[in-house]
């Protein structure tokens, strides 16, 4: 059970599988990412009492330091990378700067979040740890305080006249891709100038500040903001020049949409209907699976595909429910399933290369806040707590997830498969069969009653003997490779060979 793994295994474990030498994308596939909206995050006082009313619109505090002095709260669960938003200079209007998508100088940080010393001393202590370092960048567009028809384009740094923007247009239909990539988001009062990101000189500008700003602050990886309002043809000189790995936001709810970003992008975030299902108890499978199945079939490589639940922009999970069965269920698939496991609801992203799985900051303590800003709570009044639910639930999936790829060279690249499904519960198998992980999922909550499911054929070799390691139950596996599941109290499972976890301290093995 979770309070009976050996912390100190864990983290060795964590350290020896996760050694920081250079981030390609192939060691970027491993890594399981905490997503940080930095000025919710941490105080560089360390204050948990500090104001940050919900909704509230404006800097409450959270600062690069804050972070790196609550670093031991993050690697406490196993995460090794974080992802951090924007940190270029915003606009002054502090309802817009907070959140870092309201650039005006690319050439300046936002000192709201502290000093260059400070974040290179962020960037530092991440690689003290093992850990990868991951930036938010906005490369679509620049933001104005003022009418959108009277843009003073000369407050801009450094695309500082009109002939670096598109012309004003609004964007009124996202099926549109011509007008998603040419016309303005934002709105008459709070303007987002779009950049024509086609022109040579605006790529120049770019592609020559982006290797310096990665290498200032020894940046891993780039996650692209609004990537699906860029061209496609923008993003090979973009990623070169980065010269790390990046992962591009492309909001989309069809898979065959999103699927066909692999044909230019090596990667993709998907997290399509899983929330639709695991919170609605009277919702059954067979949406879900049949996307999940769409997806490995129409995706070039779903093992680069990233895993979320929530993020900054979108309600969080337990504003839909607030039963934290389905809360535990919904993070062990984010976990779980192929690529890099990030917390978002029913929409698409896409990524430049390839990704790994990440939570974003509150998930963890089980926050509810709803549509944005409700969804950006400060994280300190929670006291960082250690011992909430969801923070050692998701401590033991990152556990188990780095075992799996510490015994079997081919766990990162095996397409997840269904291996059962009816109307309520899944069952997922990735990795060979003697190294693999089943990880079965239900949406009945908390009310559920116990009741035993036989699995046919769920790919462990008759006879094994597997454990349930969020509970510690061994189940031999019959001879006909099937399983018998009970489950509990609508809770997730995880089996995992009992071999492999053989001095490893989980369960006392």
């Amino acid at each position: 059970m979770l309070s009976s793994i050996n912390l100190s295994t864990l983290v060795a474990l964590f350290t020896i599988f996760h050694q920081v030498h250079s981030a390609t994308p192939d060691q970027w596939r491993s890594k399981s990412i905490y997503q940080v909206l930095t000025d919710r995050f941490a105080r560089t006082d360390l204050s948990t009492t500090a104001a940050c009313a919900d909704g509230f619109e404006g800097y409450c505090g959270g600062t690069w330091s804050g972070i790196t002095q609550n670093l031991d709260y993050i690697q406490g669960m196993g995460f090794t990378a974080i992802w951090i938003s924007p940190v270029i200079e915003q606009v002054s209007d502090v309802t817009r700067g907070y959140t870092g998508y309201a650039p005006q100088n690319m050439y300046a940080l936002n000192d709201n979040f502290g000093t260059s010393d400070d974040l290179v001393a962020l960037s530092s202590a991440l690689h003290a740890r093992g850990m990868y370092f991951m930036v938010d960048v906005v490369p679509n567009h620049m933001a104005y305080d003022g009418d959108a028809t009277a843009v003073n384009y000369g407050t801009i740094n450094p695309f500082n006249n009109s002939d670096y923007f598109h012309s004003l247009c609004w964007i009124d239909d996202y099926n549109n891709q011509t007008q998603v990539q040419q016309c303005w988001m934002g709105n008459m009062d709070y303007p987002l100038p779009d950049i024509a990101t086609e022109n040579e000189d605006v790529q120049s500008i770019v592609n020559a500040w982006l290797p310096t700003f990665v290498s200032q602050y020894s940046i891993d990886g780039l996650r692209v903001d609004s990537a699906k309002n860029i061209e496609a043809s923008f993003f090979p000189g973009y990623n070169s020049a980065a010269g790390v790995y990046c992962v591009g936001e492309v909001a989309d709810s069809d898979v065959d949409s999103v699927c066909s970003y692999q044909n230019v992008l090596d990667g993709v975030l998907a997290y399509a209907s899983a929330t639709a299902f695991f919170s609605d108890p009277s919702a059954t499978a067979s949406a879900f699976v049949n996307e999940v199945q769409s997806t490995n079939t129409g995706c070039k490589d779903t093992t680069l595909l990233g895993s979320f639940s929530e993020n900054h922009d979108q309600p969080r999970f337990a504003n839909a429910t607030s039963d934290m069965v389905l809360a535990q269920n919904i993070i062990t698939y984010t976990m779980l399933a192929d690529g890099i496991p990030i917390s978002i609801y029913p929409t698409i992203s896409s990524a430049c290369d390839p990704l790994t799985s990440a939570v974003y900051q509150g998930q963890e303590q089980h926050f509810s806040g709803g549509v944005s800003p409700y969804d950006r709570e400060a994280l300190w009044p929670s006291d960082y707590s250690t011992s909430s639910p969801l923070y050692k639930l998701i401590q033991s999936l990152n556990a188990i997830r780095s075992l799996a790829l510490y015994s079997s060279t081919d766990y990162l690249t095996w397409k997840t498969q269904v291996v059962y499904s009816d109307d309520h519960n899944i069952a997922f198998r990735k990795g060979d069969a003697s190294y693999m992980t089943l990880m079965v999922l239900n949406n009945l909550g908390s009310a559920a009653e116990d009741y035993t499911v036989e699995m046919p054929s769920v790919g462990f070799p008759a006879g094994l003997t597997v454990v349930e390691v969020l509970t510690c139950r061994s189940v031999t596996v019959g001879s006909d490779g099937s399983l018998a599941v009970g489950f509990q109290g609508g809770a997730p499972m995880v089996f995992y060979p009992y071999f492999l976890l053989t001095g490893t301290g989980w369960c006392g093995y």
